[in-house]
């Protein structure tokens, strides 16, 4: 039984070591994630158990590693990326891609017998507020919980979903009735958006992507604990690259606040982001992160406010 447990490392351990003896850099960033640089070619690698992405700007040095890489592992060529791990990719004659996740939807649709179900415009109905108390339990924890699980990874590709989402990922321990129902929207919400996917535009010559980002937060949403609810989202361009609605992990004593502190989460990721882009080659504008309260701009700009909030480091 180690030894199982120990293969995948060993099989890892030694896909590195061949892909550093081909002169790959492993990336600090991400450990699945390795780059190949020579002159003005450049190539990357993208390892998920053994399932490769294989990318590039010199289609000859790509068969010529692929080769290399064949006469160590036995390889199988499927051609240009059209779907992996249940996300469909459609390229548009613009160069654009489409990704999507319409199977692995229909599928959740169909585990819940909603497929024939009525769609409806919004995946949460505005001011909804869930709790822990004022409705029965529900029938099947396990059931809910499963599907909740799934809804988070239809997120990948269905960003407007992270915030209804993110709340009845909240109920995991003890679901109630309520908090199905509102699962049940967001299922009926994707059974009428279900071709719906993000999309990513070329980037234009010579000129370097910018890099913005803006970031929210729901004061008190949680009617239970009164925790808040940060929202963010970053943009490489025209394209969506990072996204994430989270709770907050201490109780904000102001709307002031709760902005304030989602902004160090996105600075946070934006900086990690920066550092991918420099392993990547990929030129960037100096990122630019947006937040639309005026105190916390202000609170950001000004040291003297600080004395005004001690209790945040």
């Amino acid at each position: 039984i180690y030894g199982l447990k120990q293969a995948p490392r060993a099989c890892f351990d030694k896909l590195k070591t061949t892909l550093l003896s081909l002169k790959f850099s492993s990336s600090k960033c991400d450990p699945s994630l390795f780059v190949f640089s020579e002159n003005s070619s450049v190539v990357y690698i993208l390892v998920y158990v053994d399932d490769f992405i294989i990318t590039g700007n010199n289609i000859k040095l790509i068969h010529s590693l692929v080769s290399q890489l064949n006469s160590v592992f036995s390889l199988k060529d499927l051609g240009d990326l059209d779907y992996l791990l249940g996300i469909e990719v459609k390229r548009h004659k613009d160069g654009s891609l489409v990704l999507t996740q319409s199977k692995y939807i229909r599928d959740l649709l169909a585990k819940t017998k909603m497929d024939e179900a009525n769609p409806i415009s919004s995946p949460m109905i505005g001011g909804c507020k869930l709790t822990k108390f004022g409705s029965e339990d529900f029938s099947d924890p396990t059931l809910y919980r499963s599907i909740a699980g799934a809804l988070q990874y239809a997120t990948i590709t269905r960003p407007e979903t992270s915030f209804s989402v993110n709340k009845v990922c909240q109920f995991m321990s003890r679901p109630s009735e309520q908090h199905w129902m509102t699962v049940k929207g967001i299922l009926r919400y994707l059974k009428g958006t279900v071709s719906w996917g993000l999309q990513f535009q070329a980037a234009p010559l010579r000129h370097p992507f910018s890099l913005h980002a803006y970031c929210d937060a729901d004061w008190a949403s949680d009617v239970d604990d009164r925790r808040s609810t940060s929202g963010a989202a970053i943009f490489l361009g025209p394209n969506l690259i990072s996204w994430w609605s989270k709770t907050q992990s201490v109780v904000a004593r102001s709307s002031t606040e709760a902005e304030y502190r989602s902004m160090p989460l996105i600075t946070e990721e934006v900086t990690w982001i920066q550092s991918l882009f420099s392993e990547l080659q990929v030129a960037h504008t100096i990122p630019l992160i947006l937040c639309d309260n005026t105190s916390t701009v202000s609170l950001a700009h000004n040291p003297v406010l600080h004395s005004r909030a001690k209790h945040m480091e």
